[in-house]
C-alpha cells in the first residue's frame, strides 16, 4: 500500500536480453540487459489483440531499477503510467523501460566507438524482441519512445535517425541547444580540472578517470561534474580507435572541429537537416515540454527545437509544446500526460 507500494491493474514482466551489439562493448559493460515489459489492464483477457507500444528511456546516471524509486509524497512513473490505464484516461498500451546505462552514467543513446552501440541496440535488439514476445502493433505508426533529459534527448534523435521504426516521440527537458545547455559549463569545469590536477584537459581527465573507477564514487565533490562531461564526450566525441576528446582546452575555450563533431549531434541542428526534417514531418506526434527553472537552461532547448521542427514543416496540430513551473528535476508526473498524448495518436 501507499507509501511503500501500490496494486498494478496491469503487470510489468522483468526480462533479460543477451545483446549481441554490445558484445564486446568498449567500457567492457554487461551485453546483458534488463528490459520491463508493462501490459495494460485487460492484456491476459483478450488473446487475440494487439496493442501499440511506447518506449521510455533514462536521463543521464539512470538505470532501470531506479524507475521503481519512491519519493516522499510522490509515485514512481509505473504506478502513474498503471493509474492512467486502470482509470480509463487513455487508450492502453504496452510500455517498454530500456536500459541504455553505461559504466560512464549513459549512452545518450547513440552509437559510439567510446561507449558502444546503443542506438542499434534499442532500434534493432530490443524493439525486435519486444515485438516477438508480447502482442505489439509492429509498426512504426503504433510505437512511440519518450524520455527526460538525457532520454529527452534519446527520444528526440532516435526518431530523426530510425523513422522506420518509431513515428511518435515525447521529449521532457531533453538535451538541445548545446550552445546553451552544454558549452556555458565548459569553463567551469577547465577551471576545476585545472585546479585539481594541472595537466592538460585530455590528459586530466584521464587522472579523474583512474582515480574515480578506484574509489567509492561521489566521495569528492567534482565527480559528477568530471564524469558527466567525460560521458558525453565518448558519446559525441570519440574517435575510431575509442580515444574521447574533449571539446575545450585549459581556458574553457572550445576546440572548434572537436565541438563540431558535437554540434552535428545537437537535435536543434539535425532538425534543420532535409534528411532528419524529412523525418520529423513523418512523425504521428511530437511532445516536447520542459520547466521554465530548468538548471540546464533546457527550457531554452525546448523552444528551440519546438522552432525547428516548426522550421521542418511539422504540421501544427501533431506538435504539443508547454513550458511548465518547474526545475529539472522532480517532474515524472509530468509522463503520464504525454503518455496519454501519445497513446491517443498511435492507437488504431
Amino acid at each position: 500500500m501507499l507509501p511503500w507500494s501500490a496494486q498494478l491493474a496491469g503487470r510489468i514482466g522483468e526480462h533479460t536480453i543477451t545483446s549481441e551489439l554490445l558484445r564486446g562493448n568498449p567500457l567492457g559493460d554487461p551485453h546483458e540487459r534488463p528490459v520491463e515489459v508493462y501490459v495494460p489492464p485487460g492484456y491476459d483477457d483478450e488473446p487475440e489483440r494487439r496493442y501499440p507500444s511506447v518506449y521510455v528511456i533514462q536521463g543521464y546516471t539512470g538505470h532501470l531499477p531506479m524507475w521503481h524509486n519512491r519519493a516522499p509524497w510522490r509515485q514512481p512513473f509505473p504506478e502513474l503510467a498503471d493509474q492512467l490505464f486502470a482509470r480509463g484516461e487513455a487508450p492502453p498500451v504496452i510500455v517498454v523501460y530500456v536500459d541504455a546505462w553505461t559504466s560512464l552514467g549513459g549512452s545518450q543513446f547513440l552509437d559510439s566507438p567510446g561507449t558502444g552501440r546503443y542506438h542499434s541496440y534499442l532500434c534493432e535488439e530490443v524493439v525486435p524482441w519486444v515485438d516477438a514476445h508480447y502482442r505489439t502493433l509492429d509498426d512504426r505508426d503504433h510505437r512511440a519512445i519518450t524520455g527526460k533529459s538525457s532520454g529527452g534527448y534519446g527520444a528526440m534523435i532516435t526518431p530523426m535517425l530510425r523513422p522506420d521504426v518509431f513515428g511518435a516521440l515525447a521529449t521532457h527537458a531533453g538535451d538541445a541547444l548545446f550552445d546553451v545547455c552544454y558549452r556555458t559549463d565548459f569553463p567551469n569545469v577547465a577551471r576545476e580540472l585545472r585546479d585539481t590536477y594541472g595537466e592538460p584537459v585530455d590528459a586530466a581527465m584521464q587522472t579523474f578517470l583512474a582515480d574515480f573507477r578506484g574509489r567509492i564514487a561521489g566521495t569528492k565533490k567534482t565527480d559528477m561534474g568530471f564524469i558527466e562531461q567525460y560521458g558525453y564526450a565518448a558519446c559525441y566525441s570519440a574517435d575510431e580507435d575509442g580515444t574521447v576528446h574533449q571539446p575545450f582546452d585549459d581556458t574553457g575555450q572550445v576546440i572548434p572541429e572537436v565541438w563540431d563533431r558535437w554540434l552535428a549531434w545537437d537535435p536543434v541542428r539535425m532538425a534543420a537537416r532535409p534528411e532528419y526534417a524529412e523525418a520529423l514531418r513523418s512523425m504521428k506526434a511530437i511532445w516536447i515540454d520542459a520547466g521554465t527553472r530548468d538548471e540546464y537552461f533546457l527550457d531554452f532547448g525546448a523552444v528551440a527545437f519546438r522552432r525547428a521542427v516548426e522550421a521542418a514543416g511539422v504540421a501544427d496540430d501533431s506538435v504539443y509544446f508547454e513550458l511548465f513551473d518547474a526545475g529539472h528535476g522532480a517532474i515524472e508526473y509530468r509522463y503520464p500526460l504525454a503518455l496519454a498524448w501519445l497513446a491517443e495518436r498511435i492507437s488504431p
